[in-house]
């Protein structure tokens, strides 16, 4: 059955797994995805009780966003909708037209947490901050939040005002934010959205190998910079992955679970995590994430995963960018 938390201190609730709609974009990172497919998906998440729904005006150019406003034509009223305002768009005149665009893309006249989706340091955060305010009291945008803030950034921001959630990648592959983002975010009463809960497919055990993993996907700090489209230049921690994936598979057969299930409720169970976002590019690739509705990890398992993990912590460090060695967030 589906649960729903607060999200931050605001009084909208969520469902714990929420549609990651990245992958309606299709393009060079996710390659051809048919809208249909994507549209049906979207209801089909609505029908089991997901009613948080993430995109983004850069996900191609708005396409992702115009997809999910088709998926939610006359259900609007049922969806909790987060979208994100790009980094070069963060003064006043780009925010008020970045967030008129995303209107018209997803046919709604109002926002339910509009993001900030990386920092930009070049743009006063109070500047940017007092303009998506505005947004708000304009009766566009219900909450603020924000993605890809680390600790410096968002304590910046919790100096000038209330942040309803910070969106980061949170893992059992990726565990960066337990340094210092996940406690300032349970101290402050800031809701956690966690991106990338499965590893970008890694903790569903579809690869067997780093050289399974399709090129678009393989841009991330995992796999060696020498990937035709990684960016990071660092000999990533491809061994370290795999062995600490054949691990945890002995774990969730242990349990007697799937490993998505297994990975996903690791998530759901850390103290100030609000919802985590998964990506489906059909109704069956959804489908396989449900069954961590109804799984309960003990605090023994929940150890075991957490240490046969560490090697792969430790290889990444406090870099809490997936995708590039000179971190864009601080």
């Amino acid at each position: 059955m589906m649960e729903y938390r607060k999200l931050g201190q605001t009084d909208i609730e969520v469902s714990v797994l929420a549609l990651g709609c990245w992958p309606f974009a299709g393009g060079t990172v996710w390659g051809q995805q048919d809208d249909a497919e994507s549209i049906a998906t979207v209801r089909a998440a609505l029908d089991v009780g997901i009613n948080f729904f993430d995109t983004a005006e850069g996900y191609e150019n708005g396409h992702s966003e115009r997809v999910l406003g088709r998926g939610l034509a006359g259900r609007r009223k049922e969806a909790i909708i987060a979208t994100k305002v790009s980094p070069n768009h963060l003064t006043p005149a780009g925010i008020t037209a970045a967030c008129e665009r995303s209107l018209e893309n997803l046919q709604t006249d109002y926002l339910d947490l509009y993001q900030i989706h990386w920092p930009n340091h070049d743009i006063p955060i109070e500047t940017t901050w007092r303009a998506l305010e505005d947004l708000v009291a304009a009766g566009k945008v219900r909450a603020l939040g924000v993605a890809n803030f680390a600790s410096g950034d968002l304590a910046d921001l919790l100096a000038v005002g209330e942040v309803a959630a910070d969106q980061m990648p949170y893992s059992l592959l990726w565990r960066g934010i337990e340094y210092e983002v996940l406690p300032l975010c349970r101290e402050h009463g800031v809701g956690l959205v966690c991106y990338a809960p499965l590893a970008q497919g890694l903790l569903t055990g579809r690869y067997q190998a780093a050289s399974e993993v399709p090129d678009g996907l393989a841009r991330t700090r995992w796999y060696s910079g020498e990937r035709a489209l990684a960016k990071h230049g660092e000999p990533g921690c491809e061994e370290e992955v795999f062995v600490a994936i054949a691990q945890m598979s002995k774990i969730s057969d242990r349990v007697g679970a799937p490993l998505a299930s297994v990975a996903l409720a690791w998530v759901l169970g850390q103290r100030g995590v609000t919802s985590v976002l998964v990506g489906a590019r059909n109704t069956e690739e959804l489908g396989w994430n449900l069954p961590a509705l109804d799984l309960a990890l003990d605090s023994g398992v929940a150890a075991e995963l957490e240490q046969v993990m560490e090697p792969v912590k430790r290889a990444l460090g406090r870099n809490l960018d997936m995708w590039f060695a000179a971190s864009r967030m601080r």
